[in-house]
C-alpha cells in the first residue's frame, strides 16, 4: 500500500517500529518537501515488503561500489524519476535513509549515493570510520547528518 508523504503534517505512518520514528518521519518529510518544491513531485513510499526490486537495486549498488550491507531492517522505499534523474530511497528501522541519484541522458552524469542519519541515531557499524558526516538543520527533522559517495559503475 503506497503512502504519499505529507510534509505539512508529519506522520510516523509506516515507521512506527523505529526507535527514532519521529526523527525518521521528519527526515522523510524533509525529502518530500524538497521534491515538491523543486520538481512538483509527490513523494510516495511503499512498504519494503512490497518493493523487493528497489531494495535489490540499492543493495547491489551499495555492495558493488563500497562493499556495504546493512543489518538494519528496511521499512519503506521510494523509486521515481524527475526530469532526467532516477531516484531510489530506502528508509531503515534504525533511522538511516539511503538515496541513489542516477542521471540518464547526461553527457556529464551525476550519480551518487546519499546517506542520511536521523536525529538521535548512532552511526551504523557498517559506516563507522568510512564517512564524514556534515550536519544540516531542518525544521522537520532536527539535525540531519549526511554524507555521500559517487557511483562509478553502470546500473
Amino acid at each position: 500500500m503506497s503512502y504519499i508523504v505529507d510534509f505539512k503534517n508529519v506522520s510516523t505512518v509506516g515507521l512506527e517500529s523505529s526507535p527514532v520514528a519521529e526523527a525518521l518521519a521528519g527526515l522523510r518529510a524533509n525529502e518530500a518537501r524538497y521534491f515538491m518544491n523543486k520538481y512538483k513531485h509527490e513523494f510516495t513510499v511503499v512498504p519494503a515488503s512490497e518493493s523487493q526490486e528497489t531494495l535489490d537495486y540499492v543493495n547491489r549498488i551499495l555492495k558493488e561500489e563500497r562493499d556495504i550491507e546493512f543489518a538494519a531492517k528496511p521499512l519503506e522505499t521510494s523509486r521515481f524519476q524527475v526530469e532526467n534523474i532516477k531516484m531510489a530511497y530506502v528508509f531503515y528501522e534504525d533511522g538511516l535513509s539511503i538515496n541513489v541519484m542516477y542521471t540518464v541522458d547526461d553527457p556529464k552524469p551525476k550519480r551518487a549515493v546519499g546517506l542520511k542519519l536521523s536525529d538521535g541515531m548512532e552511526v551504523p557499524k557498517e559506516l563507522e570510520g568510512k564517512f564524514k558526516f556534515a550536519r544540516q538543520k531542518s525544521k522537520l527533522a532536527g539535525t540531519i547528518r549526511g554524507s555521500y559517495f559517487v557511483i562509478k559503475g553502470e546500473y
